[in-house]
């Protein structure tokens, strides 16, 4: 518990309605989008501007208090789940659009900006921000840039961390730190990669100074009915093959499709296995060109129905559907459990049949929703938390699809960040030096370990530990040990 003298203390750098501590006040900030992991904060600060920001920074580094940053609170792996004793920093009153420069295509905005608004501000200037989560009406771009956020359309226009600029951002003694800047190259270290995907064990980010895009021309999209998830996901890797490189290409298994449809009714096809959304855009003898090849690769992979947008009114809908996909498959179960592994494109038929083969020796259903061309899995594990063992049940299923992301040469996140949920997994991704060094990186920031502790990179005896439980049937070996 905070004590007295620190609250007192709070209160002194913000305003009253700035500083919530009643239990009511407290209960809306017990978790992230991954609800299974809820804890109560001790006191929730909302600050206002930059200079509340450093403030709050400075006396819990002063204090040697534990600070958690959190944005709109939309993150699938507990990465602003609260801890015992911390300030939960909310930067969603930091929202504004600071600047817009249409010749330089860039915009200035602050953490608490949603996704989608940097692209309603710009839309006047037929310019757009390329990253496009499936929350981007809700989450901002703060946290987009701890998690590196991607998107549906992240396999021709990148991640976030290749459509920023510049970021401010505050170590938690209070220092600014100014990286990045507007030119294409710089001198020193990347520290504006490196701050991307930290997932705020480094510094609290205070401004973003992002890319902007022009409108393509023209954008078209082909839907694909396949009989078979293995031939959907060898379709996948043909289309890349064939020298297209679309703007957006997803897959969704028979039990996304059908949650979908039912959901938004976006005339999806409900007599097949698998469906790809494939979009390309461009000028418009470019986007006729792939069109063709798409669908030519598309048939001679076993595609049973080939269907292409004919209006932008048809192709909004195909995306409606995908996009919504998260949702509608929360109404097939109480609760599911969704998973973000990343791995090589060819390597997605047998990930998907080992899925599919886990999904019969767990009992749980899994429907999967995934960015296919960058092989950024998303399985959503079904499950009921009020029946005794369902969620470890689900959580241990959930970790053998990391495993087996692992195992095929991907990766245990790709834009969900490891949080909570994945730091048992970090220790399948990387080997003990490799931690070892990433706890060098967090000291050089944040030496006495007061930003975001026990999130994305487990200390090394989690690790040593975590594999004692495998050895020993599950039993825990040490447990004076704090989890995290």
């Amino acid at each position: 518990m905070l004590s007295p003298a620190f609250l007192s203390q709070l209160r002194r750098l913000l305003p009253p309605h700035c500083v919530l501590h009643e239990r009511e006040d407290l209960l809306p900030f017990e978790s992230d989008g991954l609800a299974a992991y809820r804890n109560t904060p001790d006191v929730v600060l909302l600050p206002e501007n930059e200079a509340q920001v450093a403030a709050i920074l400075r006396l819990c580094h002063a204090e040697k208090v534990a600070v958690v940053a959190r944005g709109a609170g939309t993150g699938l792996a507990a990465g602003a789940l609260p801890i015992d004793g911390a300030v939960l920093l909310v930067l969603a009153k930091l929202n504004r659009i600071r600047a817009i420069d249409p010749l330089a295509r860039t915009a200035v905005v602050e953490p608490g900006v949603r996704n989608l608004a940097i692209s309603e501000a710009v839309a006047e200037h037929n310019l757009y921000y390329a990253p496009d989560p499936s929350s981007q009406i809700a989450c901002s771009i703060g946290g987009n840039v701890a998690e590196n956020s991607g998107g549906v359309h992240c396999l021709k226009y990148g991640l976030t961390v290749h459509n920023i600029l510049k970021l401010r951002a505050w170590t938690i003694s209070g220092e600014l730190l100014e990286i990045g800047n507007e030119s294409l190259d710089a001198a020193g270290y990347d520290l504006l990669a490196l701050l991307t995907g930290s997932e705020g064990m480094l510094a609290v980010i205070t401004e973003v100074t992002v890319k902007l895009l022009p409108r393509p021309e023209r954008a078209q999209v082909v839907l694909a009915a396949f009989d078979d998830v293995a031939k959907a996901g060898a379709a996948v890797g043909n289309i890349i093959a064939a020298g297209v490189i679309p703007a957006g290409l997803e897959m969704m298994d028979r039990l996304a499709i059908q949650a979908a449809e039912a959901f938004v009714h976006a005339g999806y096809p409900l007599d097949c296995e698998a469906l790809l959304l494939c979009e390309v855009d461009g000028v418009n003898e470019e986007v006729s060109a792939d069109i063709y090849t798409v669908r030519a690769v598309l048939e001679a992979s076993g595609a049973i129905e080939i269907r292409t947008a004919e209006s932008e009114e048809q192709r909004l809908k195909f995306w409606a559907g995908r996009k919504a996909a998260f949702p509608a498959v929360g109404r097939l179960a109480p609760d599911y459990y969704c998973m973000d592994g990343t791995i090589p494109r060819g390597a997605l038929p047998h990930v998907l049949r080992r899925i599919s083969e886990m999904s019969a020796e767990y009992g749980l259903a899994v429907a999967n929703v995934f960015h296919a061309g960058d092989g950024n899995l998303h399985p959503l594990i079904l499950f009921d938390a009020n029946q005794p063992g369902e969620l470890a049940n689900a959580e241990a299923f959930g970790g053998k699809i990391l495993e087996l992301c692992v195992e095929v040469g991907g990766t245990i996140t790709g834009e969900h960040g490891v949080g909570l949920e994945k730091i048992n997994q970090m220790c399948t991704q990387f080997s003990t030096p490799e931690l070892a060094r990433f706890h060098d990186v967090k000291a050089a920031f944040d030496p006495d370990k007061l930003l975001n502790p026990g999130k994305a990179v487990p200390e090394l005896h989690r690790c040593a530990e975590w594999g004692a439980m495998h050895i020993h049937g599950g039993q825990l070996p040490h447990p004076e040990l704090p989890r995290f």
